[in-house]
């Protein structure tokens, strides 16, 4: 529990640029801040900020889950499970403690079971939503307990259709028809809402293609260099669950299709781009060859109608000025 705790408070730290030092207000999570703020509480907000950027849509049919994999810096590590599967209807994708997100998959397991034993039906995906919810809550109100450090994006489908549901570390949860978080997810949020109009009436296939393509964004914003900079087969995982249609989690190569797809796309826009680009330059440059007057030198005035309105007469050619 201290490591964790210790882990909540550097990403927090780190976050704030190394302004954030310890204080007596962060020693336990019930001890409120003269500012009325809960600092543990923050740091595992933080955390979330910190994990692996994770995107989901939903549309009236389909709900689809895109998540970035994240590994060490060295080649030798492999990547972090980030999607589970809780129930033939329901699929989680999570953002940063890891074990804190597996801890509370557990638990949903567990209740989807107990459901169904009981009333021999599925549990419905928002009252399983509220209780995980609970479950945040009340780590953030009893003095030995700590907060779970890890945010869900939660997907299912039941008899009232397909839903898409967020949850925070403080207990608060909300419904969305799009949403990114983890780190770098503002790029990806910005995809989402340009497209927001587009997904009630996308195909499956195009949905998947949507997520994948605002999971890119936030890949986008990383250094060249990062092996992480670029979607791949290996660091990105795809759940997509819907009407008459299981939980299916694509992974490695059932990713490949799609991955090549957006990718094939993106170098297709890049090479249209620049042919635009450099038909704009050729017109440019061919504009700037042409004369400027009649004769083909600037300053030579045209000739003038020897006769004029008035009585025919010769007329004067100005001087050049």
């Amino acid at each position: 529990r201290r490591g964790s705790f210790e882990f909540l408070r550097s990403a927090h730290r780190t976050v704030e640029g190394g302004n954030m030092f310890r204080n007596q207000y962060d020693t336990d999570v019930t001890t409120w801040s003269p500012q009325g703020r809960l600092f543990q509480v923050e740091y595992a907000m933080e955390a979330v900020k910190q994990g692996g950027c994770a995107v989901g849509i939903r549309n009236k049919t389909h709900a689809v889950l895109a998540a970035l994999k994240l590994s060490q810096d060295s080649d030798l590590s492999s990547y972090q499970k980030k999607v589970f599967k809780i129930d033939n209807h329901i699929g989680i994708a999570v953002s940063g403690l890891i074990a804190d997100g597996r801890i509370l998959s557990r638990y949903m397991r567990n209740e989807c079971l107990n459901h169904k034993f009981v009333y021999e039906s599925p549990l419905p995906v928002a009252r399983l939503v509220r209780d995980v919810a609970d479950r945040h809550q009340v780590a953030t109100a009893r003095s030995w307990k700590r907060p779970f450090g890890v945010g869900l994006l939660c997907i299912g489908h039941d008899q009232t259709g397909p839903h898409l549901f967020q949850t925070c570390p403080s207990g608060n949860y909300w419904e969305y028809y799009a949403i990114a978080m983890g780190a770098r997810s503002q790029a990806s949020k910005t995809y989402l809402e340009k497209k927001l109009e587009d997904f009630e009436s996308s195909s499956l296939d195009d949905l998947v293609k949507h997520a994948l393509r605002a999971l890119e964004e936030s890949c986008g914003t990383r250094k060249a260099d990062d092996k992480d900079s670029k979607l791949t087969l290996q660091n990105c995982t795809v759940a997509i669950v819907g009407e008459n249609k299981p939980l299916l989690i694509l992974d490695g190569e059932d990713v490949k299709e799609y991955v090549d797809a957006i990718h094939q796309e993106q170098e297709a826009t890049t090479a249209t781009a620049t042919t635009a680009a450099a038909a704009a330059e050729m017109s440019i440059d061919t504009s700037s060859d042409m004369p400027s007057g009649p004769a083909g030198e600037a300053g030579v005035q045209p000739p003038t109608d020897p006769t004029n309105e008035s009585g025919g007469a010769d007329t004067q050619p100005m001087e050049e000025g």
